[in-house]
């Protein structure tokens, strides 16, 4: 089914204006292009991941190895699009939170990884979304005939 922007009205959410870059907690939605089911099914009601759907999640965990700033929060797959909580803190991954629940990657005991010596030189929510959409196309591209992922 093609976008008919007669038919659905839909405009950025962002605040003009606004970096996002500051520390907070960020709530992301990231769909495939067409809204193609690309990361597994739902089945009575649980969400089954593919193979692809275990590479985003994986890309998706490896997000603070890149920017020692995040902390990551709940997330989650779904076939079609990814929801997570992304927060940006300076300093992040040398005072992580304890976990919440199974559903959240942050770290329980005080061995938490120590910062990447790679930094970003952007630390904007854009380009750690684009990071993780980076690395979840190289393996789209290297292992299916998928090649638009976003």
């Amino acid at each position: 089914m093609k976008f008919n922007p007669e038919k659905y009205h839909r405009r950025s959410i962002r605040l003009k204006g606004y970096d996002y870059s500051q520390p907070g907690a960020y709530f992301i939605t990231i769909c495939t292009k067409d809204r193609k089911c690309l990361f597994g099914n739902v089945i009575d009601g649980k969400m089954i991941l593919n193979d692809a759907g275990h590479i985003a999640q994986k890309c998706w965990l490896e997000i603070p190895d890149h920017y020692p700033n995040v902390i990551l929060d709940e997330f989650i797959i779904m076939p079609n699009h990814i929801h997570g909580i992304i927060i940006i803190n300076v300093g992040a991954n040398n005072n992580s939170p304890r976990q919440i629940n199974n559903n959240s990657p942050r770290q329980a005991n005080d061995n938490s990884p120590q910062p990447s010596l790679f930094r970003s030189p952007s630390g904007t929510i854009g380009s750690i979304v684009r990071g993780f959409k980076i690395g979840v196309t190289k393996w789209f591209r290297q292992n299916t005939n998928i090649y638009d992922v976003w």
